[in-house]
């Protein structure tokens, strides 16, 4: 019995591409007879659909990790040596941890505080900030304000500065985030001029073909060496995960 389970699920597991290219494997009187015995050892053992249905998504998570870790390889230079990007803690830190977020995202506003107390704890620790407006054209907008400012602020002023626009009450969205610039001394109507440059065009598209090519589809995300964090897991979990990349180079050993 074992055996035909374990055949069932491959052939279960292999369906799509038999029915893509390979249609031609049994003849047109061997199909009725092979699909009624499935049909019965189906219907008397339904539980080996589930077996099925768990083993094929055990293979795919192996496939998009082995994607994945090729894209973090490909990517490396972008994700963390970007002229773009906020950077905080230490610049010359012997780990990066990146976080792709948006200025509207509730828990990107929660995970700012475990950065902080990460930043805090960990002298040696180097946190670069990604622009990944996703919920909008106010978080477009609030953006492409805080990468235009990122030209004319003092790289000490920077962190201040996210941080600020980051703990908005309500909506953040371009008038928003000019109004925390002129706090900074930086010139509105400039501001609103560079914002629609080219160039700050270029740097949402580069970041959101990044996220999309690393499979990152919301915020809070975070990258470290080969593994990607999603959600606000809080300062426990990226701890450890950074710890593990001081112990093995990997974010879980």
């Amino acid at each position: 019995m074992i055996p035909f389970r374990l055949a069932l699920i491959g052939l279960l597991a292999s369906a799509p591409a038999v029915a893509q290219g390979q249609s031609g494997i049994l003849s047109a009187e061997q199909r009725p007879a092979i699909e009624a015995v499935i049909r019965e050892y189906l219907l008397k053992n339904p539980d080996v659909v589930q077996e099925a249905l768990t083993e094929l998504e055990r293979r795919q998570q192996e496939a998009q990790k082995a994607t994945q870790a090729v894209a973090l390889r490909e990517a490396r230079g972008k994700l963390v040596n970007s002229a773009n990007d906020y950077v905080i803690g230490n610049p010359a830190g012997d780990v990066t941890l990146v976080e792709f977020f948006d200025y509207n995202c509730p828990y990107c506003r929660k995970a700012r505080s475990d950065v902080d107390a990460l930043v805090k704890s960990d002298p040696k620790l180097r946190v670069v900030l990604k622009e990944f407006p996703v919920l909008g054209a106010a978080s477009t907008d609030a953006s492409r304000v805080a990468i235009a400012a990122k030209r004319g602020l003092p790289a000490g002023k920077l962190r201040e500065f996210h941080d600020k626009l980051m703990e908005t009450r309500g909506r953040a969205d371009g008038e928003r985030a000019l109004a925390v610039a002129k706090d900074f001394g930086l010139d509105p109507g400039k501001l609103r001029k560079d914002m629609q440059d080219e160039a700050v065009a270029t740097v949402l598209r580069e970041n959101a073909a990044l996220a999309d090519q690393l499979g990152i589809t919301g915020t809070p995300a975070f990258v470290l060496n080969d593994g990607i964090i999603a959600g606000a897991v809080g300062v426990e979990a990226l701890q450890r995960a950074i710890a593990n990349i001081r112990e093995c180079d990997r974010a879980s050993c």
